[in-house]
């Protein structure tokens, strides 16, 4: 951050090659649509270009990266207007035991997708960062600015709701 701070771009990429895949995936869980994720990622980048120079290493740098894409993920979830269609891609037509593996391995998938993204925002984006993205309740705290009682709160109701709306699937 401190080249990037001093103008350097190269930096920048360098950033930006090694934490993109994490802001998108961050950003495509909480959000839904890859073209959104993709938009906010760039978002990101440029608030961490724009904020090199001021920055103020207070927490790890992937911590203050999370806590800029969490809120532009809720900066863009309050300006849509309608809701995040989070339905993967029709599975295409095959036959065989294999086959039924994939489709139900990918129902699976769509079910696991579709059960994060109907918890509350607040639940949802606990267990991206936790689950998705390996971060302790500490570093959730630090991400969100919500205490780690209330961390634990969110993750212990979003754990409880997922088991319930999918205790008809094994997720072996």
């Amino acid at each position: 951050m401190a080249r990037v701070g001093q103008g350097s771009r190269d930096a920048l990429g360098v950033l930006y090659q090694r934490h993109q895949a994490n802001v998108i995936g961050l950003a495509y869980r909480f959000l839904g649509r890859w073209d959104v994720a993709e938009d906010v990622a760039q978002d990101v980048f440029v608030r961490v270009w724009r904020a090199a120079a001021t920055f103020r290493p207070d927490a790890r740098f992937t911590t203050w990266l999370y806590r800029v894409a969490a809120n532009l993920c809720w900066d863009r979830r309050r300006q849509a207007a309608r809701e995040i269609d989070l339905r993967s891609a029709a599975p295409t037509p095959a036959t065989g035991d294999a086959a039924l593996a994939t489709l139900e391995s990918q129902d699976r998938v769509a079910r696991v997708r579709q059960a994060v993204g109907a918890l509350p925002d607040r639940q949802r984006l606990a267990v991206i960062l936790h689950h998705y993205h390996g971060l302790s309740h500490n570093q959730i705290a630090d991400v969100t600015g919500w205490s780690q009682g209330a961390i634990e709160s969110c993750l212990v109701r979003a754990y409880a709701s997922m088991r319930k709306s999918l205790s008809d699937i094994q997720l072996g």
